[in-house]
């Protein structure tokens, strides 16, 4: 599938501070970025890739007034991303990258769920179990913006019952995790997701590959863009800020594109500053 991409950010910031941008779409096998743009209303960029994971980073200088534009077109030709009968892999089997997921992390305190894990899905294993957690999950909260902030995590999620991508993230990871399963926090563009929005969501660990997941259910996994991956909301946040800001405006679409021959050149990548 062929998708398109737009998104536009403009913030305020109260005093010189340096930013650090993770908003552009990753590179991968199976995510193919064919073109993209990204213009900033500020000066020098600096631009750093991350060779394992295809994340790309921009950090600038910001002072006032700064508007973002990000446009790209992305083709996903991900494997078949049935989880249900997928199988765990024992702990010893896994490769070193899958190894930190099983740990607990500042908002997905894993060890704090062994016990509810134990109970609630014992006898179910792999990716039985995996589907069994998800539905946990979006039975057990309801979706509510402004019930959580960013510094929630699963245990109070649970505990009260609401939150937002981020914190059904959290807490089906945090479930996971307690599960022996490898799960991860990722950032995305989300196709059909009402209203536009980035969107937090996971992956975990089976049958020798990554596998997404959306514990919220608001969007489809196959319109799923990959931004970042992280322990959690902490490693894939779309901006840091160094300093002070206040977001004026920001907004995002993802479209499906009619398929149409492949571009032969390769993929194309320009950072500009706007005039």
């Amino acid at each position: 599938m062929l998708f398109s991409i737009d998104a536009r950010l403009h913030y305020r910031f109260a005093e010189p501070c340096e930013v650090l941008l993770l908003l552009e779409a990753a590179r991968s096998p199976e995510q193919r970025v064919i073109r993209d743009d990204l213009r900033l209303s500020v000066g020098e960029i600096a631009q750093c890739a991350d060779a394992a994971t295809g994340e790309r980073h921009a950090l600038f200088d910001a002072q006032g007034e700064v508007e973002i534009h990000y446009a790209a077109e992305v083709e996903i030709a991900r494997p078949d991303p049935a989880i249900a009968d997928a199988a765990a892999c024992r702990v010893r089997d896994l490769p070193a990258e899958a190894l930190p997921y099983l740990r607990p992390s500042r908002y997905c305190p894993s060890d704090r769920f062994d016990g509810l894990v134990r109970r609630r899905f014992d006898g179910l294993e792999g990716g039985a179990k995996v589907v069994a957690i998800l539905d946990f999950v979006h039975d057990h909260l309801a979706y509510e913006v402004g019930a959580s902030d960013p510094f929630t995590t699963a245990c109070e999620t649970f505990a009260g019952g609401t939150g937002v991508c981020r914190d059904f993230t959290h807490l089906a990871i945090s479930l996971c995790r307690a599960a022996d399963i490898p799960a991860r926090a990722v950032s995305a563009y989300a196709w059909r997701l009402d209203p536009p929005d980035l969107h937090a969501v996971l992956e975990v660990f089976l049958e020798g590959r990554w596998r997404l997941a959306d514990p919220t259910g608001k969007a489809p996994v196959e319109g799923l863009i990959r931004i970042a991956t992280g322990r959690d909301a902490a490693d894939i946040a779309f901006m840091n800020i160094f300093g002070r800001a206040e977001m004026v405006s920001q907004s995002f679409a993802v479209r499906e594109v009619t398929a149409r021959a492949a571009n032969t050149d390769g993929p194309g990548r320009n950072v500009v500053v706007m005039a």
